[in-house]
């Protein structure tokens, strides 16, 4: 049996959580999920905690079961704690400007500014940068919110593809924890 499958899920004061025909509705202080599950997924709710079956041991419902428990888990971890993930934006020059809730006005060396709109559900925050001696590179940190964490991964993804980071001086933009090792430049390869 799946390990983590197998797990039920406690369910915090403060959350309801309606199952109706393999469509669960996670609703709590943060804002209200809904996702709809493969049909023969057996998902009930007992003792203040939910509780994901298989029918079967063949490989298909085997890979199902742990992924739907753990997407339910997704699921009521964001409504009550929420989601994020930090960019790190380096580079001379580079700045990001936060335009109201939901745009970014990222300047990355092209001729002209990216305006990036954050979709439903999502939003920024921006912490800029001076430039100091042990971080001369960096100039801001972009952060993403959201209670859906395919939703928060996915438009971090995609701002992170603005600009990837250039391996001879490491500029771009990365994630916080993100480790980028460095190839030597030209006077490196002589000695």
């Amino acid at each position: 049996m799946s390990r983590i499958g197998r797990k039920p899920i406690p369910i915090p004061e403060g959350v309801k959580v309606q199952i109706n025909n393999n469509t669960v509705v996670v609703e709590g202080p943060k804002g209200k999920l809904q996702q709809s599950f493969h049909p023969d997924m057996i998902i009930r709710s007992e003792n203040g905690q939910i509780i994901v079956e298989r029918p079967s041991d063949n490989r298909f419902h085997r890979s199902l079961h742990g992924l739907t428990r753990t997407l339910i888990a997704n699921m009521i971890e964001g409504v009550t704690k929420g989601f994020r993930k930090v960019l790190e934006v380096r580079g001379m020059g580079y700045r990001v400007e936060l335009m109201g809730e939901n745009k970014l006005r990222l300047m990355l060396g092209f001729s002209h500014p990216i305006v990036f709109e954050a979709p439903q559900g999502i939003t920024f925050n921006v912490e800029s940068f001076t430039p100091t001696q042990q971080n001369q590179y960096l100039s801001a940190k972009i952060i993403v919110n959201g209670i859906d964490k395919q939703l928060v991964g996915d438009v971090a993804a995609r701002i992170r593809a603005l600009r990837k980071v250039e391996p001879y001086k490491g500029k771009g933009i990365r994630y916080e924890d993100e480790v980028v090792k460095l190839k030597p430049g030209k006077q490196a390869k002589g000695k």
